[in-house]
Protein backbone atom coordinates (compact mmCIF):
# COMPACT_ATOMS: atom_id res chain seq x y z
CA UNK A 1 0.00 0.00 0.00
CA UNK A 2 3.08 2.58 0.66
CA UNK A 3 4.47 1.79 -2.50
CA UNK A 4 1.18 2.36 -4.30
CA UNK A 5 1.20 5.73 -2.28
CA UNK A 6 4.52 6.57 -3.25
CA UNK A 7 3.77 5.93 -6.36
CA UNK A 8 0.99 7.87 -7.22
CA UNK A 9 2.33 10.97 -5.43
CA UNK A 10 4.99 10.92 -7.67
CA UNK A 11 2.32 10.55 -10.83
CA UNK A 12 0.78 13.77 -9.14
CA UNK A 13 3.60 15.71 -8.17
CA UNK A 14 5.24 15.45 -11.94
CA UNK A 15 1.27 16.17 -13.24
CA UNK A 16 -0.06 18.87 -11.06
CA UNK A 17 2.84 20.50 -9.21
CA UNK A 18 1.82 18.62 -6.24
CA UNK A 19 4.25 20.22 -3.32
CA UNK A 20 4.92 18.00 0.04
CA UNK A 21 4.05 19.84 2.98
CA UNK A 22 6.32 20.11 5.91
CA UNK A 23 5.13 17.70 8.09
CA UNK A 24 7.13 14.53 10.54
CA UNK A 25 6.00 12.62 7.08
CA UNK A 26 5.95 14.35 4.01
CA UNK A 27 4.42 11.99 1.94
CA UNK A 28 1.29 11.92 4.34
CA UNK A 29 0.17 15.58 3.81
CA UNK A 30 0.23 17.09 0.82
CA UNK A 31 -0.75 20.22 -1.69
CA UNK A 32 -1.96 20.14 -4.98
CA UNK A 33 -1.32 23.43 -6.48
CA UNK A 34 -3.60 23.58 -9.38
CA UNK A 35 -2.66 26.10 -11.96
CA UNK A 36 -3.69 25.21 -15.53
CA UNK A 37 -6.48 25.87 -17.16
CA UNK A 38 -7.27 22.59 -18.75
CA UNK A 39 -9.98 21.01 -17.44
CA UNK A 40 -8.38 17.42 -18.00
CA UNK A 41 -5.60 18.51 -15.91
CA UNK A 42 -7.39 19.86 -13.09
CA UNK A 43 -10.03 16.87 -13.01
CA UNK A 44 -7.09 14.47 -12.92
CA UNK A 45 -5.13 16.89 -10.32
CA UNK A 46 -8.22 16.58 -8.12
CA UNK A 47 -8.99 12.81 -9.15
CA UNK A 48 -5.25 12.26 -7.81
CA UNK A 49 -5.71 14.01 -4.82
CA UNK A 50 -8.99 12.21 -3.93
CA UNK A 51 -7.51 8.52 -4.25
CA UNK A 52 -4.35 9.27 -1.77
CA UNK A 53 -6.84 11.34 0.55
CA UNK A 54 -8.59 7.80 0.47
CA UNK A 55 -5.30 6.03 1.17
CA UNK A 56 -4.78 8.20 4.16
CA UNK A 57 -2.95 11.07 3.18
CA UNK A 58 -4.04 14.49 4.41
CA UNK A 59 -3.95 17.10 1.39
CA UNK A 60 -4.79 20.66 0.92
CA UNK A 61 -6.05 22.50 -2.62
CA UNK A 62 -4.91 25.28 -3.61
CA UNK A 63 -5.80 26.95 -6.58
CA UNK A 64 -4.01 29.98 -8.98
CA UNK A 65 -4.13 31.55 -11.94
CA UNK A 66 -6.47 29.85 -14.78
CA UNK A 67 -6.96 27.36 -11.78
CA UNK A 68 -9.14 29.29 -9.55
CA UNK A 69 -11.77 30.01 -11.88
CA UNK A 70 -12.77 26.13 -10.68
CA UNK A 71 -13.32 27.91 -7.53
CA UNK A 72 -15.96 30.98 -8.43
CA UNK A 73 -19.73 30.62 -8.61
CA UNK A 74 -19.79 31.77 -12.40
CA UNK A 75 -16.96 29.42 -13.55
CA UNK A 76 -16.12 29.03 -17.02
CA UNK A 77 -18.10 25.82 -18.86
CA UNK A 78 -14.37 24.05 -18.89
CA UNK A 79 -14.88 24.09 -15.07
CA UNK A 80 -18.56 22.63 -14.57
CA UNK A 81 -18.55 20.45 -17.67
CA UNK A 82 -18.87 16.87 -17.24
CA UNK A 83 -16.04 15.10 -18.68
CA UNK A 84 -15.48 11.26 -19.60
CA UNK A 85 -15.26 8.67 -18.47
CA UNK A 86 -17.59 9.18 -15.17
CA UNK A 87 -18.82 12.56 -15.84
CA UNK A 88 -17.28 14.48 -13.37
CA UNK A 89 -16.32 18.06 -14.17
CA UNK A 90 -13.37 19.73 -12.21
CA UNK A 91 -15.36 22.05 -9.64
CA UNK A 92 -17.81 19.01 -8.96
CA UNK A 93 -14.86 17.02 -8.13
CA UNK A 94 -13.47 19.58 -5.98
CA UNK A 95 -16.61 20.62 -4.06
CA UNK A 96 -17.22 16.27 -3.31
CA UNK A 97 -13.67 16.17 -1.96
CA UNK A 98 -14.22 19.50 0.22
CA UNK A 99 -17.59 18.02 1.41
CA UNK A 100 -16.52 13.88 1.77
CA UNK A 101 -13.38 14.07 3.06
CA UNK A 102 -13.39 17.86 4.64
CA UNK A 103 -9.83 19.14 2.54
CA UNK A 104 -9.69 22.32 2.76
CA UNK A 105 -9.77 24.33 -0.78
CA UNK A 106 -8.01 27.56 -1.27
CA UNK A 107 -7.32 30.18 -3.84
CA UNK A 108 -3.98 32.04 -4.03
CA UNK A 109 -4.05 34.85 -2.29
CA UNK A 110 -3.08 37.20 -5.21
CA UNK A 111 -6.11 35.64 -7.82
CA UNK A 112 -9.39 37.39 -6.52
CA UNK A 113 -7.22 41.00 -6.27
CA UNK A 114 -6.35 40.51 -9.77
CA UNK A 115 -9.84 39.19 -10.81
CA UNK A 116 -10.86 42.35 -9.36
CA UNK A 117 -13.23 40.57 -6.95
CA UNK A 118 -13.76 39.43 -3.22
CA UNK A 119 -14.45 36.61 -1.48
CA UNK A 120 -17.98 36.72 -1.87
CA UNK A 121 -17.44 35.13 -5.35
CA UNK A 122 -15.94 31.72 -4.11
CA UNK A 123 -18.39 28.82 -3.97
CA UNK A 124 -19.17 28.36 -0.30
CA UNK A 125 -16.20 26.26 1.61
CA UNK A 126 -13.75 27.47 -0.47
CA UNK A 127 -11.22 30.67 1.12
CA UNK A 128 -8.64 32.65 0.65
CA UNK A 129 -5.18 31.10 1.27
CA UNK A 130 -2.44 33.13 3.82
CA UNK A 131 1.31 33.04 2.20
CA UNK A 132 2.74 32.60 5.74
CA UNK A 133 -0.07 29.52 6.26
CA UNK A 134 0.50 28.00 2.95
Amino acid sequence: MRTLRAGLLAAVAAMAGWIPAASADPAETLVTVVTSPDPQTQLMALVLTLQAVKQGATARILLCGPGGDIAVTDAPGSATAPQAPNGMSPQGLMTQIMRSTGTPVQVCAIYLPNKGKDASVLIEGVTVASPPEM
